[in-house]
C-alpha cells in the first residue's frame, strides 16, 4: 500500500489537534536519534556483512555510502531506525543504524520482522500468476467474469477491465487512498475494513482513465486481485500465499496476518510523524486488513530477498508467467521506472536494471530490489509517513547502492 504523504500528514495534524490520536511520545521525544550502540547479536551481523564484503576498493566505497545513508535516514530524514538486508551467491549481510524503540532505545535486531506494505502486491500477483498457470484465471479476460456486478459506478466497469490491467495499473480505477480519511485508522486502529467496502470508496468517483489508456497506480485494483483469488479458489487470498509461495520456499518470518494487529518475532516499533515539529505517534498495533492483498503483509529483510531471489531464479512461476510479470511500461516518472505485474523495475547507478518493489505502510516504509545474477537488497525504516519526502529517496539510493556494492559501471544481466 502507498499513501498519500502530504495529505496523510496534514489529517494526522488535524486528528492530534482534536486529540484523537492517544499513545502519543513526549513532544521531543526523537528529535536526533543517534546511531545505536551495537549489541552482540547486532555486532554479529555486521561481522557477517565485513566478512562477506568483497575486499576491494569499490566495495569499500559502497559500504561507506550504505552507511552513511542509514545515518541520514535517522538524522536528517528522522527516522527512528533503519535497516538493510544484503545478499548474494556468497551470503547475507545486516547493516543497521538507530533504535527500534524510542522509549527504550533499543537497537534494531538483525532478524526484525516489519509491515512491507506495497511489496505485499508482488507476492499477490505471484499467487494470481499461479492460478493463470493452472488456466484458471486469464490475464486478459474482463474482471466481470470472474467478479460478476463488482466494479461498477460513475463510469467504471468491470466488463472493459481486465485482470492484467489490475495487475499492471492500468485498469484507470481510481486509488480508494485518494478518498479515504486516514483519520478513521488512528481514531479506530484496530477495526476490520472489508475490501469490498474500500473498493466501493473508490468506485464512487469517476475512473483516471479509460481502461488501458494510461498508468495511475491504483491500490484498489490489488484489492480486485485479492477478491478473485478468493472467488476462484474458495480460500482468503492469505491462505494461498501461504499455500503457494511461503509454505514451498519456507519463509518462516513471513505472514499474512488478516484482521492480527501484531507483529509476531522480534520487530522495531513503527511510528507516524504528524507534523514537521509534531512527536512521534507509536502506530504498531494496527489491524492490516486496511492493506489487504495491496498491502498488509509481513515480512523480514532475509525472508523478502528470498522471495526476490527465488521469484526471478524461476522457482516460483514458469518462463510464460514470469515473462509476463517482467513485461514492463513506462510509468511516466524520469526515474526511468517501469511497472510490469506486481513487479517494477528501475535502472541500477552503474549500469543494468533491478526488480522489486516499494512499500508503505503505516509506521514503516520499505523497499526492495533483486537482480537477475542473484543479487538483493532490502532496506526498512520504522517511520511511515516520514516528516520529509527526502526519506523515501534515501531509502531508494541505499538500496541501490547495496545492489551495486563492488560491481563496477557494467551491465549486470538485466532485461
Amino acid at each position: 500500500m502507498i499513501t498519500r504523504k502530504r495529505a496523510f500528514r496534514g489529517a494526522l495534524t488535524l486528528t492530534v489537534a482534536l486529540g484523537f490520536a492517544a499513545a502519543a511520545l513526549p513532544a521531543g521525544a526523537v528529535e536526533r536519534t543517534p546511531t545505536a550502540e551495537r549489541t552482540p547479536t547486532a555486532e554479529a551481523a555486521y561481522a557477517r556483512a565485513t566478512a562477506s564484503a568483497p575486499s576491494n576498493a569499490a566495495a569499500a566505497a559502497s559500504d561507506a555510502r550504505l552507511r552513511a545513508l542509514l545515518h541520514r535516514l535517522t538524522t536528517v530524514d528522522g527516522a527512528p531506525g533503519a535497516f538493510v538486508e544484503m545478499r548474494d551467491r556468497r551470503g547475507s549481510a545486516v547493516l543497521t543504524d538507530g533504535v527500534a524503540d524510542v522509549e527504550r532505545r533499543t537497537p534494531l535486531d538483525p532478524d526484525s520482522r516489519f509491515r512491507i506494505g506495497s511489496m505485499t502486491k508482488t507476492f499477490t500477483a505471484t499467487a494470481l500468476l499461479l492460478l493463470v498457470e493452472e488456466k484458471r484465471v486469464h490475464l486478459d479476460a474482463p474482471v466481470e467474469r470472474y467478479l460478476p456486478g463488482v466494479v461498477r459506478g460513475h463510469g467504471n466497469d468491470g466488463r472493459r477491465i481486465t485482470v492484467r490491467q489490475l495487475l499492471q495499473h492500468t485498469s484507470g480505477l481510481p486509488d480508494f487512498l485518494d478518498h479515504f480519511d486516514p483519520r478513521d485508522i488512528v481514531m479506530d486502529p484496530l477495526a476490520h475494513r472489508d475490501p469490498l467496502d474500500l473498493v466501493n470508496i473508490a468506485l464512487a468517483h469517476p475512473p483516471e482513465f479509460a481502461p488501458g489508456a494510461g498508468w495511475s497506480y491504483s491500490n484498489t485494483g490489488y484489492l480486485l486481485v485479492g477478491m478473485i483469488i478468493e472467488r476462484v479458489t474458495g480460500n482468503t487470498y492469505g491462505e494461498e500465499i501461504e499455500r503457494r509461495v511461503i509454505e514451498p520456499l519456507g519463509l518462516s518470518e513471513t505472514s499474512v496476518p488478516g484482521d492480527d494487529p501484531t507483529i509476531p518475532g522480534p520487530h522495531p516499533r513503527g511510528y507516524v510523524r504528524p507534523g514537521d515539529d509534531a512527536p512521534l505517534l507509536d502506530i504498531t498495533a494496527v489491524n492490516p486488513s486496511v492493506g489487504g492483498a495491496a498491502g498488509g503483509m509481513i515480512s523480514s529483510g532475509s525472508d523478502v530477498n528470498r522471495f526476490l531471489g527465488a521469484l526471478l531464479g524461476g522457482e516460483l512461476l514458469h518462463p510464460a508467467q514470469l515473462g509476463e510479470m517482467m513485461r514492463t511500461r513506462p510509468t511516466g516518472g524520469s526515474d526511468g521506472r517501469r511497472y510490469g505485474l506486481g513487479l517494477e523495475s528501475k535502472p541500477l547507478p552503474r549500469g543494468g536494471r533491478y526488480w522489486g518493489h516499494t512499500g508503505d505502510f503505516l509506521g514503516y516504509e520499505t523497499a526492495a530490489g533483486a537482480t537477475v545474477d542473484g543479487r538483493q537488497a532490502t532496506v526498512m525504516v520504522n517511520l511511515g509517513p516520514g516528516s520529509s519526502d527526502a526519506q523515501s529517496d534515501d531509502i531508494q539510493a541505499a538500496v541501490e547502492t547495496a545492489l551495486s556494492r563492488g560491481r563496477s559501471a557494467v551491465s549486470v544481466g538485466q532485461r
